[in-house]
C-alpha cells in the first residue's frame, strides 16, 4: 500500500467506536494487530485507520471497495472469533456505522 490511497464513490466506509475495558490492554494489541494484517489480506481492502480521543475513545475507520467485500470481512472466521472476543473480553461499549461514500476528493499540499 502507498502513501496515496485511492479513496471513490462507491466504497463502503465502516466507522467503529469504541472504549476499551481497563482490563483490555494486554491481549488486545495482539488481536488487533492480527486483526489489521488479516483485513490488509482481503480482496477489496482500501484502508484501515484508528484514533484515540483524549477521553479513550477509539475511531477506527476501515474502507472496502464493495459491499460485498466489506461482508466477506465481516462473516472471515478470524475476525468473527475478533469480534467475540471483543464483546466477551476488550469492549465496555462500541456502535458502528457502515455507510457508503458519496463523494471522494484529495487536496494534496505541494
Amino acid at each position: 500500500m502507498t502513501d496515496e490511497i485511492a479513496y471513490a464513490p462507491g466504497q463502503i466506509v465502516t466507522v467503529f467506536r469504541s472504549r476499551l475495558r481497563p482490563d483490555a490492554a494486554p491481549d488486545f494489541g495482539a488481536v488487533a494487530a492480527e486483526m489489521l494484517e488479516a483485513a490488509r489480506a482481503m480482496p477489496g481492502f482500501v484502508d484501515y485507520k484508528v484514533y484515540v480521543a483524549e477521553d479513550g475513545e477509539r475511531v477506527s475507520v476501515i474502507v472496502f471497495e464493495t459491499a460485498e467485500q466489506q461482508r466477506a470481512w465481516r462473516e472471515h472466521p478470524r475476525h468473527r472469533a475478533a469480534q467475540q472476543a471483543g464483546r466477551e473480553r476488550f469492549y465496555s461499549d462500541y456502535s458502528m456505522q457502515i455507510s457508503v461514500c458519496t463523494a471522494a476528493w484529495r487536496f494534496p499540499v505541494a
